[in-house]
């Protein structure tokens, strides 16, 4: 198979300057405790690599050298150097580390430890534990806001937004949202929070200032069942202009006018659509589709899919590194 490394060589070799890189990205598949590796301008899986026991949440350092995976069942953060593709450390995490969120300042991870009910927070360079934080029961998702002063956890069963202050590490305020909440948003600006809720079905919008829903959205999918309408995965665009929610085993996608709240369309993807991430154009919108074990790939302008990648089993978390 070929490589991007390979090409890269090959034109070294017979003296042609070196093409540009498109962006990879990378993709936890829980089932197979593999990341695969996609070149975002062939749109193919260039790699495979091994990691740690049903890797789940993945994300990049801040300055793109590493990639950190929740590998949840070895109750461990691995640390992939991104430069060799290699693991090349494993963190402290608690028990159960599903998702993680990296503070600005490049240091401070934030792992929600979904059986212990609480967030573990370390220190990645010296690996130190700084804080284990009491949250409601089943803690999910986890989100820092760009201008560091917020972590937000997700507690799945007490239904809750848990806000920490990020220099004290103690809870300053709990939202209640619907039911089941899976992952938090931040708007660029750090102004607004998009919060989806599971089994609620519904995405609740928090203004950060005050700390209040200033709104709440629902979603209703023709020909779908109710039910198998769950919001999971949110990525906006850096512009202000879109939402897009993972609906979950609805195997759609809805896209939302982020100002204006208002569902514009819904896009058929894979099964069990679960996560997202944008290229670093933000021309394409990849999606992870657990049953179908594929990712799907959506043309941010014309908001069509043009094309299914297949990865892993169960893919879960994709992030693309922008500097590849």
């Amino acid at each position: 198979m070929k490589t991007l490394f390979k090409r890269t060589a090959l034109a070294a070799m017979i003296g042609l300057s070196t093409p540009a890189l498109a962006s990879v990205a990378y993709v936890s598949n829980e089932k197979d405790n593999t990341l695969s590796v996609i070149d975002t301008e062939t749109q193919e899986v260039i790699e495979t690599i091994d990691v740690g026991q049903r890797p789940r949440g993945i994300l990049l350092s801040k300055d793109y050298t590493k990639l950190y995976i929740c590998a949840s069942d070895d109750d461990t953060v691995q640390v992939l150097d991104l430069a060799t593709r290699k693991i090349v450390d494993t963190l402290p995490s608690g028990e159960d580390p599903e998702q993680f969120a990296l503070h600005p300042n490049n240091k401070h991870l934030y792992i929600a430890n979904e059986d212990d009910a609480i967030v573990t927070v370390v220190d990645v360079d010296s690996k130190e534990v700084l804080a284990q934080i009491d949250v409601g029961i089943e803690p999910e998702g986890m989100a820092v806001s760009p201008d560091g002063k917020w972590a937000v956890n997700t507690s799945e069963t007490t239904s809750m937004l848990h806000w920490i202050n990020t220099e004290t590490f103690e809870i300053e305020k709990n939202i209640v949202v619907g039911q089941r909440p899976r992952h938090v948003e931040f708007s660029k600006d750090s102004k607004i929070a998009w919060a989806s809720a599971e089994i609620g079905g519904t995405v609740h919008i928090i203004d950060v200032d005050n700390l209040e829903q200033i709104h709440e959205m629902s979603f209703k999918v023709p020909g779908v069942n109710q039910d198998r309408v769950q919001p999971v995965g949110i990525e906006l665009t850096s512009d202000g202009k879109y939402a897009f929610v993972a609906l979950g085993p609805s195997n759609h996608v809805a896209v939302v006018d982020a100002q204006t709240y208002e569902v514009l369309d819904y896009l058929l993807v894979g099964a069990r659509v679960w996560q997202l991430d944008l290229d670093k154009d933000e021309k394409h919108l990849y999606t992870t589709n657990g049953v179908s074990g594929d990712i799907s790939v959506i043309d941010v302008e014309d908001l069509k899919v043009i094309k299914s990648i297949k990865v892993g089993r169960y893919p879960w978390g994709v992030v693309i590194d922008p500097t590849s």
